[in-house]
């Protein structure tokens, strides 16, 4: 649901301001999952979360900032 809200407001050019809420909302999440992997020791499942913090975080600093792509 998290990369729908991201994805889909931008490919209908309908409301494309949530993009940059949905991202962070998104990357509070995953900063939630990574801290529950961490706390019971699951190193192998860090990978999936930890990547869909970092693309989270990037399309929410993309479009927030000055020159949003």
């Amino acid at each position: 649901m998290g990369a729908i809200g991201v994805v889909l407001p931008a490919m209908v050019d309908m409301a494309p301001t949530l993009v940059p809420i949905a991202a962070t909302g998104l990357a509070l999440v995953m900063i939630g999952a990574v801290a529950m992997h961490l706390r019971r020791k699951e190193i192998p499942a860090l990978a999936p979360s930890g990547v869909l913090l970092i693309l989270a975080a990037t399309v929410a600093w993309g479009r927030f900032g000055p020159y949003a792509f």
